[in-house]
C-alpha cells in the first residue's frame, strides 16, 4: 500500500515558476513508477509527466515539454515536478500517482492517486 501526499501548489503570476512535491509512504515507493497528472475545471484529467523507478526514463505531455521537469529521490520517497514558464492555461488541481511503469502512466494505468494540490496561473 502507498500513500501520496502532494504539496507546492499555489497561485504564481505567468512566467514563474512553482515545484510541486509528492511524498509516499511505505516501503516499496522505489518500485513503482511515479507521475503528474492534472485535471482543470471542466476538462477532462490529462497526463503532464512521469519517470521510472530508476529516474532513467521520462515522458512529458507535449503541452509541458522544456518548461516542465519531473524528478525523484528515493532516499526521500518524494517525486517533484519543477514547472518553469508557467502559463494561465497550466491553471489546474495537479495529482500524483504511482503506477508500474512510466509508460504505464503515460496511458492512465496507475495503482495509486493522491488527493491532488492546485496550481493557479495569473495573466
Amino acid at each position: 500500500q502507498v500513500q501520496l501526499v502532494e504539496s507546492g501548489g499555489g497561485l504564481v503570476q505567468a512566467g514563474g515558476s512553482l515545484r510541486l512535491s509528492c511524498t509516499a509512504s511505505g516501503r516499496t515507493f522505489s518500485t513503482y513508477a511515479m507521475g503528474w497528472f492534472r485535471q482543470a475545471p471542466g476538462k477532462e484529467r490529462e497526463f503532464v509527466a512521469a519517470i521510472s523507478w530508476s529516474a532513467g526514463m521520462t515522458y512529458y505531455a507535449d503541452s509541458v515539454k522544456g518548461r516542465f521537469t519531473i524528478s525523484r529521490d528515493n532516499a526521500k520517497i518524494t517525486v517533484y515536478l519543477q514547472m518553469n514558464s508557467l502559463k494561465p492555461e497550466d491553471t489546474a488541481v495537479y495529482y500524483c500517482a504511482a503506477g508500474p511503469s512510466a509508460y504505464d502512466l503515460k496511458y492512465g494505468r496507475y495503482d495509486y492517486w493522491g488527493q491532488g494540490t492546485q496550481v493557479t496561473v495569473s495573466s
